[in-house]
């Protein structure tokens, strides 16, 4: 009996954090359509084999019987997605596009993307809005992820580059401060970095609400109200200056704006830290004396203290922090962002971001204008200037003025947007809504066009993960039949909107235009090849020449502004938008459950992931004061609205503040909408919530408000269908 043939085994990499874990994948049958396998990749350095129970199941789409395979139309007649060929889809979207265009001007037509998608898509997504729709209005979920860091390090050192040294520096370190970062569930593998620091002699400092997994494996965990991570930065800058540890030399040679800064924090001595926190005025002396007596310290911020409508402010006050003590650009010390997204970093590089043009250009700096149109062959004129960021997008849509069409890439906004009621309510006043996607999401189901596309291993392009590392994905296997690429969607629309260029769909020479398009900014790609990045299992931007290294650790010389020095900044905690209140007294804060990512689009439908749905993690404290009993319903309500989920009665959360995963509909449903002044960050994680039983089991649901035709999405794989682990890694 002859034997189906064997492909050679793939190098490729984990399609969900920004860990971007190197794997090796394999598989059997005629044209690779057989089963596929996940194996380890020693020899990648960022994990080195180690991956979660995420990435051990990440083929579980593969074959999946929700998986999208032909174009869907809605029809005027039923109100139902009909299947339709893709000449009949494209046709449609681009004769509603042309016309729309005309009526009404190209910025009647918004583009949201996804730090979720490649390089080159997002870059070709970027050159597609301005060039083949003239749209100034595209932005991105990455807005929600990162953006608050991305404007802080922007401001404090001149680009924003996620971490500045590679991930494994942190096991040099003397003392790791995780501010908001619950890494041991959010990317597994990497806390074998803590235990590495731990083995050394060094300590872990978590500062979080809950004391979480990641917080279990810290020296020191520090417990403030959501929402007051900058007092908590604050009082201890205030301390280190009280108590002399200030590196006076660095501050003098590598920095501007120390003196005011100085003068800022005077009144922020521990005492009134506590009041603000609720952190002991005796732990905040304990960490300045911890890190102000250490030789290597690393701050790394993460969504916890970033999705704030301060965000940029708290990031800001930990960079004040890490600068004063001369860790910036030293070995095995600093600051960085823990990157959520796959693609966050490079996401936000190459021209999906509503201000920003490739290679981290500000779209309204001329020099700037003059460089990208020259390679992408328009005038500088022709560009469309600065658009609206993510939620000010969404909030537009069917405005009289506003975006009337939308086509949205590789993100559910229904599940993750915040005060998604009212965005769902927006969405559905569309003339036109196109997704893009796998399955058939939340916000797929209310579309008006859903297009199947490719996925991970059926796809090549490149990702930059969260140390600044371009990495390859290389396609490992071929699509379903009647499945195509983003790029290739672009290139037809394009043609259809008689585009003035053309749109290449070939990923390799899109990701060289995208170097020739980045040479000379800040996120500078021009030297990087496929073939170098898998010579070299990555390179570091920037990397402006064939024969230059990569920058794998930057600012050891100068910072990116003019004069080579960091900037202090002074900032003032504002804390939470909505404070607590009689009618709203408890804080309701939002995260990530160790089996699922971002909206579990993907990773509710693997049956090998544990779906028990949404919950509500309380305190006992509070659980009793409000009557709730631990694994019944409870209800919550904010302003914007209410969900009703089991509570899960934990000693680990503070009395005064509930925790809901946000990868079900229900979180974003109560979350707030306010927005960072700088940043544009929503939210997310601080608002004012009410807290009590709901009257019966019978209420318990975490469907989405009404849909657009009433269409019912599929639900995932029940519990039932639950199997063991897959062996080897970290989980």
């Amino acid at each position: 009996m002859t034997q189906p043939a064997t492909r050679p085994v793939n190098q490729t990499h984990c399609p969900y954090c920004s860990l971007q874990c190197g794997m090796q994948l394999s598989g059997t049958g005629p044209r690779g359509r057989g089963p596929l396998e996940v194996s380890e990749w020693a020899e990648f350095p960022v994990n080195a084999g180690a991956m979660c129970r995420k990435g051990w199941t990440s083929t579980g789409l593969r074959g999946h019987r929700e998986r999208l395979t032909s174009p869907l139309l809605r029809s005027s007649v039923s109100g139902e997605l009909e299947p339709v060929s893709w000449e009949q889809a494209l046709d449609f979207i681009g004769s509603r596009l042309v016309a729309l265009r005309a009526a009404e001007g190209a910025d009647s037509i918004g583009v949201f993307g996804g730090g979720g998608l490649t390089n080159e898509k997002a870059y070709q997504l970027g050159k597609f809005a301005r060039v083949a729709l003239g749209t100034s209005q595209i932005d991105y979920n990455g807005r929600w992820c990162m953006s608050s860091a991305a404007s802080a390090g922007t401001r404090a050192f001149g680009v924003d580059r996620g971490l500045p040294f590679p991930l494994a520096d942190i096991e040099q370190t003397d003392v790791l401060v995780l501010v908001g970062s619950n890494l041991a569930e959010t990317m597994p593998p990497a806390a074998r970095h803590l235990a590495a620091l731990r083995e050394r002699g060094g300590k872990v400092v978590v500062v979080d609400p809950r004391r979480t997994p990641t917080a279990e494996l810290a020296d020191v965990h520090i417990q403030p109200v959501p929402g007051t991570d900058l007092a908590v930065a604050q009082s201890v800058l205030h301390q280190v200056i009280a108590n002399g540890d200030v590196d006076s030399d660095y501050v003098r040679d590598r920095t501007t704006g120390f003196e005011v800064v100085r003068e800022s924090v005077a009144t922020w001595w521990p005492e009134r830290g506590e009041r603000v926190s609720g952190v002991a005025a005796s732990e905040l002396r304990d960490l300045a004396a911890l890190v102000g007596g250490a030789e290597r310290v690393i701050i790394l911020t993460a969504r916890g203290a970033e999705q704030h409508a301060s965000g940029s402010d708290t990031v800001l006050g930990w960079i004040n922090l890490a600068l004063a003590l001369g860790q910036c650009g030293k070995a095995y010390g600093g600051y960085g962002c823990l990157t959520g997204q796959g693609n966050g970093q490079g996401g936000r590089e190459h021209g999906q971001k509503a201000d920003q043009l490739p290679g981290y250009r500000m779209i309204d700096d001329p020099a700037a204008r003059a460089h990208v149109a020259a390679v992408w062959g328009v005038e500088p004129d022709a560009l469309p200037g600065k658009g609206k960021s993510a939620y000010e997008l969404l909030a537009s849509l069917g405005e009289p003025d506003g975006i009337k069409a939308l086509l949205v890439f590789a993100s559910n906004i229904i599940v993750s947007a915040p005060n998604a009621r009212f965005v769902s309510e927006r969405i559905d006043s569309l003339d036109l809504l196109v997704v893009a996607d796998i399955v058939l999401s939340e916000t797929a189901a209310r579309a008006d066009v859903v297009l199947p596309i490719t996925q991970w291993s059926e796809e090549t392009g490149t990702m930059t993960n969260l140390e600044g590392r371009v990495i390859l994905r290389q396609r490992a296997i071929s699509p379903p039949e009647g499945v195509r690429s983003d790029l290739d969607i672009l290139g037809e629309l394009a043609t259809r909107l008689a585009a003035p260029v053309d749109f290449s769909t070939d990923p390799e020479e899109i990701f060289a235009e995208l170097g020739r398009a980045s040479s000379g900014g800040k996120a500078d790609y021009a030297g990087i090849t496929y073939d170098r990045i898998r010579a070299e299992n990555g390179v570091f931007w920037p990397c402006p020449t064939l024969d230059h290294p990569g920058t794998e650790r930057m600012f050891a010389d100068s910072f990116f502004h003019d004069d080579g020095r960091a900037r202090f900044h002074v900032v003032e905690h504002r804390g939470a938008v909505e404070q607590p209140d009689e009618q709203f007294p408890v804080v309701l804060t939002t995260g990530r459950v160790l089996a699922h990512y971002q909206s579990g689009a993907q990773t509710r439908r693997i049956r090998d992931l544990p779906d028990d749905g949404p919950f509500v993690e309380l305190h006992p404290m509070l659980a009793g004061r409000c009557g709730v009993i631990d694994g019944e319903p409870l209800r919550l309500t904010t302003r914007r609205g209410s969900m009703v989920a089991p509570a899960r009665v934990v000693s680990t959360i503070r009395p005064d503040t509930v925790f809901v995963p946000f990868h079900w509909v229900g979180a974003n449903l109560l979350t707030n909408d306010a927005l960072d002044p700088a940043s544009r960050m929503p939210e997310f994680k601080a608002c004012a919530v009410q807290v009590q039983p709901a009257s019966t089991r019978r209420e318990f649901t975490s469907q989405p408000p009404p849909t657009r035709r009433e269409f019912t999405p599929q639900p995932p794989p029940t519990r039932r269908e639950f199997t063991s682990q897959a062996p080897g890694g970290l989980v």
